[in-house]
């Protein structure tokens, strides 16, 4: 990659090589991505920094994501969102900590049964991820595009945008126009380019339904301040106040996220939402804040959790949450991230998404730069990466929504994921730990060679078959033609027999609420793996392992 040239430079031609629309997360970092490297970059918003923004609560693959772009492409500032430690000692004390994902399935009407709760503990060992206070984040993003020379535009809005064979052109309301080679939309949900092109249009391609109401809000009680455990076994290794809560019940959740958690914060705000499927949960007429209070007012341990809690922003309300854009990429232009489309926030699939489809599309853009080339075919990989991004997004989102209403199935979709989202994360750390120690980009370019593009673990067959069975048997059951019991103990059969999922952590022992990686455990499933994994698999237990205290010992912690 070529260096960085003065701002001066970039800044005097008209023209500019690429124009990006949305400069949220996903742009902004595309932006300091190409400027680094001696593009010229216009970064057009209709909106200014800093601002409210969904996706607080990243998942380890998406800090794997942001070092792997921080270090591919030179551009440290990236590392500070990787880390609870990074953010607080470079942004300030607005960041909550979060050391776990948590589950907790409420039953109308009645207490929460702590035997009816899941948890996945991050060991310290790999990361100490944070609750993202998006304004902050976002802006520190943005304010390094702009240092590297992107030419910032806040407040711009979009008249029209003609495609032309040699380049585009961005009109705004005020008169002003923009002309690059190239454009990209980051603008999300409303994308002003989706809407030029009619990507829309029709019946969504998405199956599942729902929709959401959110807000920040202050006075949101600990969450385990208001369950009612039976014994000290029903105690979770990690307090919940100190992770991501996701309240689960028959046809929806509530999200708990909060900035107040740990002593090193002076943020007092929790965001706070709910999704409902519109089939099981009808939209009336009630306002957001209405909405929740009802929600309370059905499942007690929530509405106590909420009680007394006042919005410290307007509810934001989301009618039909899932969208998908027809095309992707097309001559001179592409679709990135929540542009391309959104499924549901369940999981947080898409901040790692959105990082993942701008490591893939940066090298593009700057290759396509030097070979003054943007011929469509050269970003067929990013519409692959994307599209299959959205496809496992809406399956494993509408496994879990089936599985509400039975613990035993969902326990089973939460082992699925959760050794998923390991494996999968392993396999991108694995290249980034060699990345580091060699420099060759060959590394991530081989990560693109899989059998199932935009899948959580691309080139690994046998944890595809178990997946695809996860989906017909929640299918089955949201038909009503398998019993949540049935699925469930097919499932764990196959968890408990299959060579890929790691045993002794919790993956595939039924009975173990808490997936809790302690040093023990870790040491137990090690050996297991020197004689009764998968190939594969042993390679990216041991390899991570061998890294995360590598790079500890060494001081310089890529994990």
């Amino acid at each position: 990659m070529s260096s960085a040239q003065p701002a001066s430079d970039r800044t005097a031609s008209p023209t500019a090589d690429v124009a990006i629309l949305g400069s949220g997360l996903g742009g902004s970092m595309l932006g300091a991505v190409l400027a680094r490297h001696g593009a010229r970059v216009v970064l057009l918003d209709a909106e200014s920094h800093p601002r409210f923004a969904h996706g607080e609560a990243p998942t380890p693959r998406s800090m794997v994501a942001l070092r792997t772009v921080a270090e591919r492409y030179g551009v440290p500032e990236l590392k500070t969102l990787t880390s609870f430690e990074n953010l607080t000692r470079i942004l300030g004390p607005q960041f909550g900590i979060q050391r776990h994902w948590g589950f907790l399935r409420h039953r109308e009407g009645e207490r929460q049964d702590p035997r009816e709760v899941t948890q996945s503990v991050t060991p310290a060992l790999m990361h100490t991820a944070a609750h993202l206070y998006r304004q902050e984040t976002d802006s520190h993003v943005y304010h390094t595009a702009v240092r590297y020379g992107c030419v910032p535009r806040q407040g711009f809005q979009v008249a029209g945008i003609e495609l032309a064979g040699d380049g585009v052109t961005v009109a705004g309301q005020d008169g002003s126009e923009y002309k690059a080679r190239y454009l990209v939309d980051a603008s999300g949900r409303r994308s002003a380019l989706a809407e030029k092109l009619d990507l829309r249009s029709g019946p969504s391609p998405l199956r599942h339904r729902s929709r959401m109401v959110s807000s920040h809000l202050l006075g949101v009680r600990p969450t385990d301040g208001v369950l009612a455990p039976r014994s000290p076994r029903d105690v979770p290794p990690v307090p919940w106040h100190q992770g991501s809560v996701h309240h689960l019940f028959d046809g929806g959740w509530v999200w708990v996220t909060p900035f107040d958690n740990t002593p090193r914060s002076r943020n007092p705000l929790c965001s706070v939402g709910l999704v409902l499927d519109p089939e099981r949960h009808p939209a009336g007429e009630r306002s957001g804040a209405d909405e929740m209070a009802a929600i309370g007012e059905r499942f007690p341990d929530i509405g106590r959790q909420l009680a007394g809690a006042a919005p410290f922003r307007e509810w934001e309300v989301v009618a039909e949450v899932p969208y998908q854009s027809s095309k992707l990429v097309g001559d001179r232009w592409c679709l990135l991230g929540e542009s391309a489309g959104f499924v549901d926030p369940l999981f947080s699939r898409s901040l790692s998404d959105t990082v993942e489809a701008v490591n893939a599309l940066a090298g593009r853009l700057l290759r396509a730069i030097t070979d003054d080339d943007f011929s469509t075919d050269r970003f067929d990989y990013v519409e692959r990466l994307q599209r299959g991004f959205l496809a496992f997004d809406e399956d494993l989102v509408r496994s879990a929504y089936a599985a509400f209403d039975d613990y035993d199935l969902w326990n089973a979709v939460f082992r699925v994921w959760a050794w998923g989202s390991g494996g999968g994360s392993f396999r991108l750390q694995t290249a980034l730990g060699k990345f580091v120690a060699d420099g060759r980009d060959e590394h991530f370019t081989a990560l693109e060679d899989v059998p199932h593009v935009g899948f959580c673990w691309p080139d690994h067959d046998g944890f595809k078959a178990l997946f695809d069975t996860l989906v017909t048997r929640c299918e089955a059951h949201r038909a009503g033609t398998l019993s949540g019991r049935e699925a469930a103990r097919e499932l764990f059969a196959m968890l408990e027999e299959a060579d890929f999922v790691p045993k002794h952590l919790g993956f595939a022992e039924r009975d173990e609420r808490f997936l809790n990686p302690t040093p023990k455990k870790i040491i137990r499933s090690l050996r297991w793996a020197g004689t009764g994994a998968d190939p594969q698999v042993r390679q990216l237990l041991m390899g991570n392992v061998q890294q995360a205290v590598g790079s500890r010992l060494r001081g310089r912690r890529i994990f």
